[in-house]
């Protein structure tokens, strides 16, 4: 990873606002009163300012607003937070979802994403969104990774659009091959040519976002113990074992299938750079187990840097004041460090 001192190169970043009713106002005022400690980098926000005064008057957070442009948000961002007026008001009702608000929360995504497009932000950091809520108010992508690629096909055209989801933590970062699946369905679904388009776009990103000059990938073995030689499953002699050995004889570094009970100690997460899981909780639970306030949801993929907290909208502990920020943090941080090793390329 590049040097956080190269995080001061970065113009600025688009925070998208969220679901309103959750906790994202509340961790993105909390991550600005870190901005020192922490060194976060420089940020603003996307959403009705009204609604952020009203929900940080609620928090007792001294937290002064200055709406900007994003061109004026690193000089606001010292004394204020800067907050790009969505033009799109919305009541302060913390944990009461409403389909009203929405519309909010879909602009301010596609909002930050176009001031990526028109060089106006380097990056955008997602606050959680309630996807039901969306859902039902007419949203028709699965979620906010779709989402995205879709806006990225519209923009972008031309430009690769195929986003991967990477967990990634201070020492481990894991990209699930099949994601939001039944466990029963993997095996049907998962693919040598999946295994390896995503090594494609992961050694790729990388590179371009993470200055890694030749990433180390790890594959994990579908089966326990990687199948020991098909003696419990085919699927690891079958379709990752020729999967690893395509992406080799194309040049990546790439090695497996490995089995995934001695892949995640300390001595073995030396040896790579990222993991490709067969799985969800084959990623998942590791990265979470290992640092769980500081793993950040990374899209790979996509023309643009985007980044989330790994973490949902926690609708229960709305403006209670006890939402930790820990995971904002990073995924602002870590967004900052791809935008600085993205300008050093």
């Amino acid at each position: 990873m590049p040097d956080t001192s190269a995080i001061m190169q970065v113009r600025t970043l688009a925070v998208s606002i969220g679901e309103p009713a959750g906790i994202g106002a509340e961790i993105i005022a909390k991550a600005w009163l870190s901005r020192r400690e922490k060194a976060v980098p420089t940020f603003y926000v996307i959403a009705d300012p009204a609604f952020l005064e009203s929900r940080l008057a609620r928090l007792g957070l001294e937290v002064p607003i200055a709406v900007i442009s994003p061109e004026n948000a690193a000089d606001a961002f010292v004394g204020a937070l800067p907050v790009f007026d969505l033009d799109c008001p919305v009541e302060d009702r913390p944990g009461e979802l409403s389909a009203a608000t929405a519309a909010a929360t879909i602009g301010a995504i596609e909002t930050a994403v176009r001031h990526i497009h028109d060089g106006r932000a380097n990056g955008i950091v997602t606050a959680p969104i309630q996807k039901s809520n969306l859902y039902a108010a007419g949203f028709k992508f699965p979620g906010h990774t779709e989402f995205l690629g879709e806006l990225a096909r519209q923009l972008w055209p031309g430009m690769p659009h195929e986003p991967v989801m990477m967990l990634a933590g201070p020492e481990l970062a894991t990209v699930p091959v099949t994601v939001h699946i039944a466990l029963r369905d993997v095996p049907d679904v998962l693919t040598a040519d999946m295994i390896v388009t995503i090594g494609h776009i992961v050694d790729r990103e990388m590179r371009a976002k993470f200055g890694v000059v030749r990433p180390r990938l790890a594959v994990a073995g579908l089966n326990p113990h990687a199948g020991e030689q098909g003696a419990m499953g085919r699927e690891d002699l079958e379709i990752v074992a020729p999967a690893v050995k395509r992406l080799q004889a194309e040049g990546i570094d790439a090695r497996g299938p490995l089995p995934s009970d001695t892949l995640f100690h300390a001595p073995a997460r030396k040896t790579y750079d990222v993991v490709l899981a067969m799985y969800h909780d084959q990623a998942l639970i590791p990265v979470k187990t290992i640092a769980f306030d500081e793993t950040v949801n990374v899209t790979l993929g996509l023309p643009f840097i985007r980044t989330s907290p790994d973490h949902g909208t926690a609708l229960d502990i709305a403006a209670r004041g006890v939402a930790d920020p820990q995971s904002m943090i990073a995924a602002l941080t870590m967004a900052g460090r791809m935008a600085a090793a993205e300008i050093a390329t």
